[in-house]
């Protein structure tokens, strides 16, 4: 197959609605926070002024959780491109944690607490399953091509991005949209909370890609911004495996690739502790590095997602990026991208 291309990004994040608004915010080097109404933390990285219906009118969003909404909105933000015009031809990867956090926990204490016959809205139910997100966006959109959702933690952005390049490389669908998005509700800040997650308070958002092949971009007039090289993933036992692991990771996909550690010309790391420890080993300590979690918070599913946004945002043309990923659970992962045009 032709190469493979990112064409199209949209981005919903807590500097607001648009890659523009995005970009500038990272620029900016603050990290918006707003107050948080319950939970353990008291202010969170929350998209400015996100109201569902005013975003997306009142038809249809009654019963809509938030992770949903978000999911929708940005979806809708990339499809302004023509490349709805056949619908069964556009495929759509989108990745999360577990769904809405929330939904799934007030479903079930509704289940407990209601009147028997154990009263709930059954309008809701469908807030509780992990791929609520994916198959409302393409509903919504009427995308009709492959609906898949992924979860792999900090990971799950690369992880739906290399999904959808085996989609389009099977020749499942001539475009994919793919990317991650991620809620804050006071319950998920309580879980972050009991696993330890406490040096940047949570953040929330999404980053929506368009993948395709290079010759389909250009027969539709859409500039790429960035051709899709490749991924790599691995898995750690221990926290103190997880320099040699991510540095044997980066190392096999530069291989891979045949690629040499002087042709990098930045990463884009998660910030987790030991990674940059592990990309000196491999690609020096004089490449370029930037973050994003300082900036976002702790935006758990939909964080690789930004950091890819970031490389194509920010990044130098003509150079090779690669996008690093540890999670906390035991997934490490990589992908090289080499950047043709700021987003």
């Amino acid at each position: 197959m032709d190469e493979l291309v990112i064409s199209g990004c949209s981005v919903i994040s807590p500097f607001g609605l648009g890659v523009d608004a995005f970009a500038a915010g990272l620029a900016s080097g603050d990290r918006p926070t707003s107050a948080t109404s319950g939970g353990p933390y008291a202010d969170a990285c929350l998209i400015p002024d996100f109201d569902v219906r005013a975003v997306l009118g009142a038809k249809g969003t009654r019963a809509m959780d938030r992770a949903t909404a978000i999911a929708v909105a940005g979806v809708g933000m990339l499809l302004d491109t023509p490349v709805a015009e056949h619908p069964h031809q556009v495929g759509l990867v989108l990745g999360t944690s577990s769904g809405s956090i929330k939904s799934i926990m007030d479903f079930t204490e509704e289940s407990l607490t209601g009147d028997k016959p154990y009263h709930v809205d059954p309008a809701r139910f469908p807030n509780t399953v992990m791929n609520r997100a994916a198959g409302q966006s393409a509903i919504w959109h009427g995308l009709k091509g492959p609906n898949a959702t992924v979860a792999g933690g900090a990971a799950t952005g690369l992880l739906a991005l290399n999904y959808a390049t085996r989609l389009l490389r099977r020749d499942r669908c001539r475009a994919v949209l793919c990317g991650a998005v991620e809620e804050y509700s006071e319950q998920r800040g309580w879980l972050a909370w009991h696993v330890g997650q406490r040096d940047v308070p949570p953040g929330e958002g999404c980053a929506i890609f368009l993948l395709e092949s290079r010759e389909a971009a250009l027969a539709a007039s859409r500039e790429p911004l960035a051709a899709v090289l490749g991924s790599r993933f691995m898995a750690y036992e221990r926290a103190v495996e997880v320099r040699a692991i991510l540095a044997a990771c980066v190392r096999g996909l530069l291989d891979d690739l045949g690629l040499r550690a002087e042709d990098v010309g930045l990463v884009v790391s998660s910030g987790a502790e030991s990674e940059d420890a592990a990309l000196d080993g491999v690609v020096g300590p004089q490449t370029e590095r930037r973050s994003c979690r300082d900036a976002l918070g702790d935006t758990a599913s939909a964080a690789s997602a930004f950091q890819l946004a970031a490389a194509l945002t920010g990044g130098p043309s003509g150079a090779v990026t690669l996008v690093t990923s540890v999670d906390r659970d035991g997934v490490v992962g990589c992908t090289a991208v080499r950047l043709e045009r700021a987003a």
